[in-house]
């Protein structure tokens, strides 16, 4: 299960369809249920995104140690 979520496909698909979530919920739950929504999926869509920067970063360094 740890190699599917670390996947990039599976991180580019958590970090939009969740940031799209968040933009969208307050709008579309009224109250409290929209705004925690929206946290939340914030959430998940930061994490993802640190994921990916941080599999970038990895992509880099190994880059960097093969040229010499």
């Amino acid at each position: 299960m740890k190699s599917l979520l670390s996947s990039k496909p599976a991180l580019w698909f958590l970090f939009t369809f969740n940031l799209a979530v968040a933009a969208v919920a307050p709008f579309a739950v009224d109250g409290a249920q929209g705004i925690m929504t929206a946290v939340g999926m914030g959430v998940v869509s930061l994490g993802a995104g640190f994921g990916l920067l941080k599999s970038r970063t990895a992509e880099r360094a190994a880059v960097a140690a093969s040229r010499g």
